[in-house]
Parts: structure tokens; C-alpha cells; sequence
């Protein structure tokens, strides 16, 4: 029971329109307290005071205690704005009203709030069950079986141009944790647990080795497989059930700290990824060893972490795939980095920057990078467009994709998957080039 109610859909359908509509017929109820002119100018006044309100504390939030990374969309504004001013109204029918009044003012302050929530949630679009935006996953276990894979070694042709799928292939591919987890035991990074994607391909008996990537969400966010999952199995149902493993992984920890995917008093993260996911993600999945076949990805701050471990690491990582990607480590608080991180210096800051990283290896001989970004994602799309200049300028077989109609929300992450794996299908052997 408590599983179906983590698995409720509350970005669309009749959950979100419930809350919607009970928030509304409060706030109506709240506005008819009297009659008369000078009734209805104190509502005014009330609700413009209260949207200004609003408005200051999310910007105070976002600009000088920076409880909020990056900046945040027009629907966020909107809605903490008009939740203010609903919860300024609600407060004023507290005084000299009747007792029910004042019951519905008071549950109507935590439904204006919850219903600002649900949302802004929505319009990102990144947090579709009430699970996911509790931050409680859902996902299943998946047991791998034989706890040790044998390496598959790297195929001398295309994988789809030998690949012929069996009859009681899946449609689908499967999402779940894996079971026993990651061990931590080089770092030592309280990681969440990670997600698993298998792709129909990998479903079967004498499954072929498939290429891995390894991939990180945003902050805040969770190592959610789904988003990768959903655009992996479109490609797959293009082309016989093959698409790449994928394990999501957690570089945060705890979603209210970053810890920068390098090795901090915050956490070993870059040692978390390195020494602990990949040897372990090599030796537990079937998957082709070979850097070749090897992806990074991320999505907005594990955008800029993939664009990290790719420019440091390519030896591991022979291709990287950066949607909505944060420019560097930090970059949206640039001067609290410097000084907590870094202690003030400022060439240590830039070393880890991955554009300066790129230009000191350069050049990439064997290294596909693709950067996408919304087409209306002013925030991060000059970041991204830096970071594929520099990848470019370093040598290596660079895209960038500018997404149309999207943002930063799911739009931008799914447009920005869909046409990363466009250009690495065939990269990967998974679709003949």
C-alpha cells in the first residue's frame, strides 16, 4: 500500500489537479470575508504585499544565503510569490472571524504551501512520483547473478552488425538498484544508492557485452534512473533491443551539499567515482572494457562533473555527455568555493575547472564529447557553449546541441539525452554508422 502511494504521479493527472482545485476553492472561500469597497482594497493590498514579500525571501534565498543553487525558472517565482500573498490572506482572516473561518485559514496555509510545491515541482518537471520528490525511491532490486562478470572483450565490428535478438527478448528494460550495492571502501563517500538500466539486450541468455555509461543527476536530485532509462529504451526499440548499461550514481551525498566530484573535506567523490563505481561497474556488469565504449554523463551539476572526469580521464572515459552542464565546480557561487574550498587560491581553484584541464592534455585523440543545453536555458547555456568550445579547441570530436523549446527542467535533460545518444549510437557499435 505505502508503495503505491510513493509511486503517485504528481507532476499531471488527478493528485496535482485535487490539490490545485482545494487550494483554489480555499483561497476563494478566504477572499468573501465581508462586504463593502474597503473590503475588497485590504485583499488587494494584502495579496501585493504578500506577493512582494514572497518574492524578496526567495530572492534573498537564491542571492545572498544561497540556499538555492543557480537560478530558478519563471514558475518559480510565480508560484512562492502567490503562495505568500494566499498565506498573507489566510493569516488576516485569523482576526475578528468566526471559528470555522479561522479553522480553514489555518489548513490553508499548509495546503498554499504544499500546493506551491507540487507546483513548482511540476514545472521542472524532474520529480514524477510523490516518492521521488519525498526522495525515497521505489525502484527495485536487481540481482546480477554471478557476483563477478567476465569481461566481454572489445568487438572487432559494430555490436549491431552482429547482434540478432532472440524471441522472448523484453520490450523493455529493466530499472532497480543492484543488489548489495556499490562498496565505498576507497573513499569512504556516504553515497545513496545507485540505479541500475539494462537494456532489453541484457535481459537475455548469452547476453552480449554492451557498452557502460556511467552518468550523475543534478543537485538537488537523486541517482534516478528513470530519465536515462526512458531514452535509452526508445533507442533500444529502434535497434534490436541494444543500448548502453547505465549506472546513476549519487556524487552528492546529501542533496543540500555539493561536494564539488572532487576529493574534499565534503567528501572523496572523485575517488568515490574512480577508484570504487568504475572497477566496480567494470567487474559486476557485463560490459565492454574499452574507453571506447566507455561514457560519462551528467545532467546539470553532474553535467559539469562529467565534463570533469572526462577532461581528466580519458583513458577511462572516451566519450562524455554533458546535458545543461554547470560550467565548473561551483560556478554559481564562485566566491564561497574559492574561499572554503580553496582557501583563496585561486590557480588551485582554476586547475579543476575542466576547460583548463582540457587545454593542459590537449590533445584528445579518441574522445567524443557532446554539450546540449535548452534553447531556453539563458542560465547555462553560455557555460555549456564554453565547455564545447574548449573541448573543440582540445582535439576532440565535439557536438553541441542547443535543444529547442526546452529549458532547464525535464525538457532540456530528456532532448538533451535523446540527442547525446544520437550522435554515440553509432560511436558505441549500437547502431550501424
Amino acid at each position: 500500500m505505502w508503495d503505491l502511494v510513493l509511486r503517485i504521479n504528481v507532476i499531471e493527472g488527478p493528485f496535482l489537479i485535487t490539490w490545485y482545485v482545494l487550494a483554489a476553492a480555499m483561497f476563494v472561500y478566504l477572499l468573501g470575508r465581508g462586504p463593502g469597497g474597503s473590503w475588497v482594497l485590504t485583499v488587494i493590498v494584502l495579496l501585493i504585499v504578500g506577493a512582494i514579500v514572497g518574492a524578496g525571501a526567495l530572492w534573498t534565498a537564491v542571492n545572498v544565503l544561497d540556499v538555492v543553487d543557480g537560478p530558478l525558472n519563471e514558475a518559480t517565482w510565480w508560484w512562492v510569490s502567490g503562495a505568500f500573498a494566499a498565506c498573507t490572506l489566510a493569516i488576516w482572516n485569523l482576526w475578528y472571524s468566526r471559528w470555522w473561518r479561522k479553522l480553514v485559514a489555518l489548513l490553508a496555509i499548509p495546503v498554499f504551501a504544499i500546493t506551491a510545491l507540487l507546483g513548482i515541482n511540476a514545472s521542472y518537471g524532474l520529480n514524477r512520483t510523490l516518492g521521488s520528490l519525498m526522495g525515497v525511491s521505489t525502484a527495485g532490486v536487481i540481482d546480477l547473478g554471478d557476483p563477478e562478470a567476465t569481461p566481454s572483450p572489445d568487438p572487432a565490428e559494430p555490436i549491431a552488425s552482429t547482434w540478432v535478438p532472440p524471441a522472448d527478448m523484453p520490450e523493455a528494460g529493466r530499472i532497480g538498484t543492484p543488489a548489495g550495492g556499490i562498496p565505498n571502501t576507497n573513499s569512504g563517500f556516504e553515497a545513496r544508492p545507485a540505479q541500475l538500466y539494462l537494456p532489453p539486450a541484457a535481459l537475455v541468455e548469452d547476453a552480449p557485452g554492451l557498452p557502460l555509461v556511467i552518468m550523475m543527476m543534478g543537485q538537488p536530485g537523486d541517482p534516478d534512473a528513470t530519465f536515462i532509462g526512458q531514452v535509452l529504451d526508445e533507442y533500444a526499440a529502434r535497434n534490436n533491443g541494444l543500448a548502453p548499461i547505465a549506472l546513476v550514481v549519487d556524487q552528492l551525498g546529501d542533496p543540500a551539499e555539493d561536494p564539488l566530484c572532487l576529493d574534499t573535506d565534503r567528501g572523496k567523490v572523485e575517488t568515490y567515482v574512480m577508484q570504487d563505481v568504475l572497477p566496480w561497474a567494470r567487474q559486476h556488469l557485463d560490459v565492454l572494457q574499452g574507453a571506447r565504449y566507455t561514457t560519462v554523463a551528467g545532467y546539470s551539476n553532474g553535467g559539469g562533473c562529467a565534463a570533469y572526469f572526462g577532461a581528466k580521464y580519458p583513458e577511462a572515459f572516451g566519450n562524455i555527455l554533458a546535458v545543461s552542464p554547470v560550467e565548473y565546480a561551483g560556478a554559481e557561487r564562485h566566491d564561497e568555493v574559492l574561499t572554503s574550498i580553496f582557501r583563496g587560491d585561486q590557480a588551485a581553484y582554476d586547475a579543476v575547472k575542466p576547460a583548463s584541464i582540457m587545454a593542459s592534455k590537449a590533445p584528445y585523440p579518441d574522445t567524443t564529447a557532446v554539450f546540449t543545453v535548452g534553447a531556453n536555458d539563458g542560465a547555462f547555456g553560455p557555460g555549456a557553449q564554453r565547455l564545447a568550445d574548449a573541448a573543440t579547441a582540445a582535439g576532440m570530436a565535439t557536438t553541441f546541441v542547443s535543444v529547442p523549446d526546452a529549458d532547464h527542467g525535464v525538457s532540456g535533460l530528456l532532448g538533451g539525452l535523446d540527442s547525446g545518444f544520437e550522435v554515440l549510437y553509432p560511436r558505441l557499435g549500437l547502431a550501424v554508422p
